[in-house]
């Protein structure tokens, strides 16, 4: 479930208006930028968007990249951006970086429905023109590469239906992989890349049962490479994103200085969607809320915003 909360009663040339008023005069009124924005969810903040530029001849976006810095404009970027063109950034700052961050594009390919990851590609290739494939496949290399483009041009089979000889059969040919280290044989990347979410289900509960340990952590060993550690990754974003992502903040709090790329990547991205059952296992794990521990390593405007996308009242 959700965490944003969102007004009953809307009105886009209002918030507009309340908009542009706390962008003007000697000092930016953060605070109602935080209570407007971080309580409309995307079809408001796009009718926003509308409305401020009709009303003004001014894209709102740019007004606010203006205003504020830092941490803080960097989620409120990320959060007013309709979300496959937020994913398109997110993916486009992730393949560019020196070393790329492949986490990021495995989350979005293995997390999103066809559909979405179809609507991310569609974004990318109109905000950059470049595919997504062809800027990935341009800044990765070797198993990797194989890997990612699989991943991001997949368009998997989204229904129910389970064929269990199949998964009988596939987690057969995981396990060999697996068990000779053969880690980039192509029919492991097939398989990842190629059956439906709840195909893959099957599969990985029969290699469980079959083993007696999860595929996700047959697959790391002390000695594991960057390629088992995008595999494992691919794997328990197909098997519970909940939990993944649970990990991703925990780490991302932990860090000395922590990690706000990523601890506002997954509150921007999931907001809308499951925050609030992350929350949850985020608890179990570590008995702390998480809005606790986003309180404790964070601050400023900053903190107020991802807070109020928690679900935090005032």
């Amino acid at each position: 479930m959700a965490s944003l909360i969102t007004p009953d009663q809307f009105s886009a040339n209002q918030d507009a208006e309340a908009l542009r008023k706390a962008c003007q005069g000697w000092g930016t009124n953060e605070k109602a930028i935080i209570s407007i924005l971080g309580h409309r969810n995307a079809c408001q903040r796009k009718e926003i968007r509308a409305a401020y530029e009709q009303l003004y001849q001014e894209d709102l976006i740019k007004r606010l990249e203006s205003e504020l810095s830092g941490d803080f404009e960097r989620a409120v970027y990320r959060w007013i951006l309709d979300p496959a063109d937020r994913d398109a950034v997110l993916a486009n700052v992730a393949i560019k970086k020196s070393n790329t961050d492949y986490n990021v594009i495995i989350e979005m390919s293995c997390v999103h429905s066809p559909e979405e990851l179809l609507a991310v590609r569609r974004a990318y290739q109109l905000r950059y023109k470049h595919s997504l494939e062809e800027d990935l496949a341009a800044h990765t290399t070797g198993d990797m590469r194989k890997l990612l483009v699989a991943l991001v041009t997949a368009y998997r089979y989204d229904g129910n239906e389970i064929n269990a000889k199949l998964a009988n059969s596939e987690a057969d040919i995981l396990h060999d992989a697996i068990k000779d280290k053969a880690f980039n044989h192509e029919e492991l990347i097939r398989i990842l890349s190629t059956r439906s979410k709840t195909q893959l289900m099957a599969t990985f509960n029969k290699y469980r049962d079959d083993q007696g340990i999860s595929i996700s952590k047959a697959l790391l060993d002390d000695e594991a490479n960057d390629f088992q550690k995008a595999l494992h990754t691919a794997i328990r974003c197909l098997n519970d994103p909940r939990k993944y992502f649970e990990k991703v903040l925990r780490n991302a709090i932990k860090r000395l200085g922590s990690d706000e790329d990523a601890l506002t990547r997954v509150i921007v991205t999931r907001a809308e969607r499951d925050l609030r059952d992350i929350k949850e296992v985020y608890y179990k794990k570590n008995s702390v809320p998480l809005e606790q521990a986003v309180a404790k390593d964070t601050s400023g405007d900053y903190k107020a915003f991802l807070l109020t996308l928690l679900g935090k009242e005032d």
